[in-house]
């Protein structure tokens, strides 16, 4: 399973642009988008699971405006929230033949932010599809309610002080949930456990003065993925380490693209079923750049990053791996409305190029993103300074030495 958080958009692109990405199910049975066609937007689910990927539109009785949030469930159903007159909406979409059915789930009124943005957005699919959380966020705390899968509509499950982002889902129970809270000018990671009464606890505090969030885990490996400007202070670095281990966070410099000063990286995806092997999960990336969007794939034993061409019609930052290793991305075109591209990483080899295989994949192979900004996925090594915490790609594999983190709370096991 991978878990996976919410991130902000890449520069210039906006999050209710419709058709700029989808929504998958932890377990990549389901995916739901907002859709446009002649200019309307409506909801669409597509079924991943089978010989060959297909999506259903779902509209509606009028266009949906392009702010409204899907997000499937694990029976097929797609949740919808809409915001009409300052109150957030939900119900459950699914197919009636030529139809749409529609099951409303209650509503939810919550101020909105000074910018004029809606202040309640959904939380990413929780394991077993079942329930779905939505978080608030007020000037001074935030709140996590249960908007699906609940028994007399949304439920109020937790509340945090302080200003909270971000969404990651710790187990397989869908009880621990990480977010990135914002209190006293320094933002970090901390768990909200869902069936103690929204009890808060500390998870990532890398140093006292360092921002600190948790971007990606998967908890069959314990491997989380995080972004934190400890290393380089007013700088966010890549960093990753293991829930339960005494080791630190690293900050390795193949998480970089010295190529590229102005790319974006951002991880979208963790390998599962690595079970205590942290290091031979693959993380797939999504790295924004001048010239546009491209893939990047790695691992911690690698020590390299792998760059790949994206698909043609790709639904950026969307995608899971395969437990077998083997990369799926969703992708739209005018000859393909619904296509799964899969993407073998070739690991061992050098140049990054990457294969792609059923279901209509128009990736292809190259060795780097648009306009071959990088052709080699191994960054130069970069001295730090006395107590940085990062981790240089020496040539031959080393035992990890000790980096001083002051604190890396990651040695607490979030258990069920």
């Amino acid at each position: 399973m991978t878990a996976c958080a919410i991130e902000p958009s890449a520069p210039g692109e906006e999050d209710s642009a419709p058709g700029a990405g989808c929504t998958i199910t932890v377990d990549g049975a389901y995916a739901a988008r907002l859709a446009q066609q002649d200019g309307s937007c409506f909801p669409e689910r597509w079924t991943l699971d089978g010989p060959e990927p297909y999506a259903v539109p779902l509209p509606g009785n009028q266009p949906e405006e392009p702010g409204t949030e899907v997000q499937p469930m694990g029976d097929g159903r797609v949740l919808i929230r809409r915001l009409v007159d300052g109150r957030h909406h939900f119900a459950l979409l699914y197919p009636t033949g030529p139809g749409t059915g529609e099951l409303p789930l209650g509503a939810l009124e919550c101020p909105d932010e000074p910018d004029g943005g809606a202040s309640l957005r959904l939380l990413p699919p929780a394991p077993g599809g079942r329930r779905a959380y939505a978080l608030a966020v007020g000037p001074r705390s935030s709140t996590v309610w249960l908007v699906a899968g609940g028994a007399f509509g949304p439920e109020r499950l937790a509340v945090v002080p302080g200003r909270c982002s971000g969404g990651v889902w710790l187990d397989r129970a869908g009880r621990m949930l990480a977010l990135d809270r914002e209190l006293g000018g320094r933002t970090k990671a901390v768990v909200v456990d869902l069936e103690r009464g929204g009890e808060v606890s500390p998870l990532l505090q890398i140093a006292a003065d360092s921002d600190d969030r948790l971007l990606l885990a998967d908890p069959d490996s314990g491997l989380i993925l995080v972004g934190s400007d400890a290393p380089s202070p007013g700088q966010e670095r890549l960093g990753w380490g293991v829930l339960g281990s005494t080791l630190p966070v690293r900050f390795p410099e193949s998480l970089r693209v010295p190529q590229c000063p102005d790319c974006v990286v951002t991880p979208f995806a963790v390998q599962p079923g690595q079970v205590l092997v942290p290091e031979g999960c693959g993380v797939a990336l999504r790295i924004d750049g001048p010239l546009g969007s491209w893939l990047g794939a790695w691992r911690p034993g690698a020590r390299r990053m792998c760059h790949l061409p994206a698909p043609e019609g790709w639904l950026a930052g969307a995608g899971r791996w395969t437990r077998d290793g083997v990369l799926l991305l969703p992708y739209a075109t005018g000859e393909v409305p619904c296509g799964l591209a899969a993407v073998w990483v070739p690991w061992g080899e050098t140049g990054g190029s990457g294969e792609t295989g059923e279901h209509g994949g128009r990736g292809g192979s190259g060795d780097a993103g648009p306009g071959d900004p990088v052709h080699d996925g191994a960054a130069a090594g970069a001295s730090g300074t006395p107590g940085e915490p990062t981790e240089p790609d020496p040539p031959e594999p080393a035992v990890a030495r000790p980096v001083p983190l002051q604190q890396a709370p990651l040695a607490r096991l979030v258990t069920n």
